[in-house]
């Protein structure tokens, strides 16, 4: 299934790919958030199968490119909210629209999920195109609790620049853990056995969100959510109904 691609703004990162079905839709859009500790040598490869199996499937997938880690903190928030608010300029649903993140990606789809409640200021803050509802793939939800612990090296000091003891009104605005409650439902997909995202990022997440986030213990590695057909992406496509109608 071929892609159309829109720019939304001049740098070589910062497009969105919109893959639409063939045949009768689906209500709702699908944004995907692909991850990689946020860093540049992982990209927007990553989400296309995902986007193409949703579209397969019936519903419009849109997946998102922003910039990476290395070019300072805010680009890739300011990325991700330019990329989803470009939805306004394209002709598909922006009433219902969730995103769906893995990783780092979770991190990106929960965050945007909240932007509504963000400080005027904020980067992400204002936005034209709202999230009904996120799914996080084996997220890092706890940025400040990564940054302790070393999850991905230093890729959340490197996100944010710095640590939290360093830079905390940053991660006041970033971390998922940080923002919550949310006013819109969370799903977290995880398996106990991944190695690289703590199954305790999504536990924590999910204990702390006061009913407004459910958690789905899956099988598999931390890459078994980007395989169309595994358990871990089956359990994405259960959830993807009720988040479309919230």
């Amino acid at each position: 299934m071929s892609a159309h691609t829109h720019a939304y703004g001049a740098g070589p990162h910062q497009y969105v790919e919109l893959y639409r079905p063939a045949g009768q839709r689906r209500p709702g859009t699908v944004v995907v958030l692909h991850g990689g500790f946020w860093l540049s040598a992982y990209n927007a490869s990553l989400g296309r199968p995902l986007a193409t199996d949703l579209a397969d499937r019936g519903w419009t997938a849109v997946n998102l490119e922003y910039r990476p880690s290395g070019h300072g903190w805010p680009s890739t928030f300011e990325d991700v909210a330019a990329g989803l608010d470009s939805l306004a300029e394209l002709d598909v649903d922006t009433e219902h629209v969730i995103a769906v993140g893995h990783s780092a990606g979770g991190q990106l789809a929960v965050w945007a999920a909240g932007r509504g409640d963000l400080p005027a200021d904020a980067p992400g803050a204002a936005p034209r195109v709202s999230l009904t509802g996120a799914v996080s793939q084996a997220g890092i939800l706890d940025l400040a609790t990564a940054a302790r612990t070393g999850i991905g090296g230093r890729a959340v000091p490197k996100l944010l620049g710095g640590t939290p003891e360093e830079v905390p009104q940053r991660y006041a605005l970033a971390d998922p853990m940080a923002r919550l409650p949310l006013a819109v439902p969370v799903v977290c997909v995880h398996s106990r056995a991944d190695d690289l995202a703590p199954f305790a990022q999504s536990a924590a997440y999910v204990a702390a969100a006061d009913g407004t986030a459910r958690l789905v213990e899956v099988d598999g590695d931390h890459f078994a959510h980007l395989k169309p057909g595994s358990p871990a992406w089956a359990a994405v496509l259960e959830a993807l109904p009720a988040l479309l109608r919230a």
